[in-house]
């Protein structure tokens, strides 16, 4: 299921929540099944109960932080400043700090943000246009597919071992023995794959398809496999360029269906990823060739600095 968030928000004027109702859709689109009270909440309904049912079932609350915004929450004014009860008793009788995110969107943070958000990681949407990368940080944080952190590798592996007490590492140039080991597309991954917005415009009929990689793959290798989708060793008529991205251990093609999957992008896939793995490999070739040529010039310079220097007599 789709993760719920619901918005909380002031209505500072037609403006501000035309531009709250946008970012639910566009939320909506990204697989977010994102909550306004203006959509849940119908006349004759008692508003105090929709905002602790809300607040209490959704798995996120969106807090779209305004100067507005915060007088009423701290000066526990109308129904921002009801919410701000509910929320601040649940943060701490459940500790989910987590729950609740913050988002800028005018005036400085601390002038917008409410006393009980002030030490909070926030995002910043306060530009016109806001920040895309900033927008991405919010989705996966809601999606809960945020960039983690890499494996740790060997002690001292990226460390050249040159003194004279030390051995030297040395690098073979035979691809077949280099650590790197060949990505595969291991499933699609069925729980996060969005749904479309089938609202009549181009392409509201397509939506995100993510893909489970082996393993996370190591720097470099996402941008050989996104030009690889993008220009293929061979392709159909209905090959999609410029939809695919990378991110962490996952795959997406953003803008397709499942039916093109099963019947043209997965053979563009497996092309892609065997591609990216042919590609990043000779390149590895090429590295560990240069990074032996380049320690066999330091051991010959050394050399011959040494040879130079027991010539040399001061007596």
């Amino acid at each position: 299921m789709p993760p719920k968030a619901f918005i909380s928000y002031s209505w500072d004027d037609d403006a501000h929540q035309q531009w709250v109702c946008a970012l639910a859709e566009r939320l909506r689109a990204d697989g977010v099944d994102a909550t306004l009270d203006r959509w849940a909440a119908v006349p004759g309904d008692q508003l105090t109960v929709f905002m602790e049912t809300a607040i209490r079932e959704n798995q996120f609350i969106v807090i779209v932080c305004t100067p507005r915004y915060k007088h009423r929450s701290d000066g526990r004014e109308g129904g921002v400043g009801y919410e701000g009860d509910i929320m601040t008793a649940e943060v701490l009788t459940s500790q989910n700090h987590r729950k609740f995110i913050p988002v800028l969107r005018s005036g400085p943070w601390q002038a917008a943000a409410p006393s009980w958000l002030a030490g909070k990681y926030y995002i910043n949407l306060s530009g016109n246009p806001y920040s895309e990368q900033h927008y991405a940080d919010l989705v996966r944080a809601l999606l809960g597919i945020r960039q983690t952190a890499s494996p740790i590798g060997k002690p001292l592996a990226t460390i050249h071992q040159t003194t004279a007490t030390s051995a030297t590492p040395r690098i073979s140039t035979d691809t077949s023995n280099s650590e790197f080991e060949d990505i595969k597309i291991t499933r699609v991954i069925i729980e996060d794959i969005t749904e479309p917005r089938n609202d009549g415009r181009p392409g509201s009929a397509l939506y995100s398809i993510p893909f489970a990689l082996s393993r996370r793959p190591p720097e470099g290798w996402g941008e050989l496999f996104i030009e690889s989708w993008n220009h293929p060793p061979r392709y159909t008529s209905m090959h999609r360029p410029r939809i695919a991205s990378v991110h962490g251990t996952t795959v997406e093609l953003n803008g397709t269906t499942i039916d093109e999957v099963e019947r043209y992008h997965r053979d563009t896939l497996q092309l892609a990823v065997q591609e990216a793995n042919r590609r990043y490999r000779k390149w590895l070739h090429g590295e560990n060739r240069r990074r032996q040529q380049e320690e066999a010039r330091r051991e010959d310079l050394r050399r011959r600095i040494e040879e130079g220097t027991s010539r040399i007599k001061f007596d």
